[in-house]
């Protein structure tokens, strides 16, 4: 594996991106225990170009324990679980304030979301969190997410933004994963220990001899440093994202890395649908099926998602974001989906109108039962086997 011959460099990247995540760590928001207000106003107007170029911004931010320990004297090396959650439920609110204030400044609405390591690992929370994450980015506003420390046990914590950060790029299928940093780049040894440190600009896999670059689990290249930051790129690729990371010392660190600042860019193969529909394909075992009429068959082949009035019969026991297989009249596998409602819901819902489902649920639910976005069609269009029987 080379790391030369780079064929892509970060401001391609995102120049072709459509949706970005940035994450930002809680030493680039703070000055002197409080938040950076010059910067995060130089940074909301790098977020405000990027949304003025028909791309879509999401913020992963760090800060909020910092905040609250500064609001309630603690010391933040000496922090017990249970301190460190009420500091972040103390350090959230200003946190989120801060960012409001600067991405209103830009005209630019801000939309707060915790998150924990389940919202992104089960798939019924997982659907929850895209499903939501989609709609703010629709209405245009720009997503602030940061890990939910407050109510996040040991066990079930990322620890760290940059794994938090990769796997939100992953569920909104984003293209492009930007990790705003103290350090400006990979280098193949710790160069505030190492004057000699070769810089790596372009990392196509991240390997064994990459893994070594971070660095020992003792030093501060290493564990919380490099180390998250590449476990974040093998997250990211393996979605199909683009991953640079870049220092964020710069005011107005998007731009700077726009205009040709040093970086370095984890390169994906794939791109995030490919990636994702791989992932449904073939990376998910199926807990139920969906059994469709020829109708149905037809509207999936041109694009659309699938409705409740096109099924005709389920099996099997499934819930609310499980994979299902979506059977065509001849009882052959036309293609596998994430399913938006329980096998309970669904069976209620068989052959019903969108007006029909809402009175038969007593509530509006999603109008799909597995929108397009969620599923992989295994069979051409135009197969034999979805054609109509006499």
């Amino acid at each position: 594996m080379s790391q030369e011959n780079q064929t892509l460099v970060g401001f391609e990247v995102i120049d072709k991106a459509s949706i970005l995540v940035v994450k930002i760590g809680s030493s680039l928001l703070l000055k002197d225990e409080a938040l950076n207000h010059d910067w995060l106003a130089a940074l909301a107007g790098d977020i405000a170009a990027l949304k003025n170029s028909d791309k879509q911004v999401i913020v992963v931010t760090s800060g909020a324990v910092s905040l609250g320990c500064a609001a309630l004297g603690l010391e933040r090396h000496q922090l017990t679980l249970e301190q460190s959650q009420a500091a972040a439920a103390a350090g959230q609110i200003e946190l989120a304030q801060g960012w409001q204030a600067a991405l209103g400044q830009q005209q630019l609405a801000a939309a707060q979301i915790l998150l924990t390591a389940e919202d992104t690992e089960q798939r019924r929370r997982y659907l929850n969190a895209r499903q939501t994450l989609t709609t703010l980015l629709v209405h245009g506003a720009v997503p602030i997410i940061n890990e939910n420390d407050t109510v996040a046990t040991q066990e079930l914590r990322y620890g760290d933004n940059d794994r938090l950060a990769a796997r939100v790029a992953a569920m909104v299928s984003a293209d492009c994963l930007i990790l705003l940093s103290d350090i400006d780049g990979l280098y193949d040894a710790d160069p505030s220990a190492h004057e000699q440190a070769n810089f790596i600009a372009n990392v196509s896999q991240v390997d064994a001899k990459i893994e070594a670059m971070a660095g020992g689990t003792g030093s501060s290249y290493g564990s919380g440093g490099m180390v998250t930051k590449l476990q974040a790129a093998q997250i990211a690729q393996r979605a199909g994202c683009h991953m640079v990371l870049a220092s964020g010392r710069p005011s107005a660190p998007i731009s700077a890395l726009i205009e040709g600042a040093r970086h370095t860019l984890f390169q994906a193969h794939d791109n995030p649908h490919s990636a994702r529909a791989a992932w449904i394909a073939g990376g998910l075992q199926p807990g139920g099926a969906l059994h469709l009429d020829a109708g149905a068959v037809r509207a999936l082949q041109a694009g659309k998602s699938l409705l409740p009035v096109g099924l005709t019969g389920l099996a099997g026991h499934f819930e609310r974001g499980d994979c299902v297989a979506l059977m065509a009249p001849d009882g052959s596998e036309i293609g596998r989906g994430l399913s938006a409602y329980a096998s309970t819901e669904a069976q209620r819902m068989i052959g019903l109108t969108s007006e029909a489902m809402q009175a038969e649920l007593g509530y509006r639910g999603r109008a799909e039962m597995v929108h397009r976005d969620d599923m992989v069609l295994t069979v051409a269009p135009n197969s034999d086997k979805t054609e109509d029987k006499d």
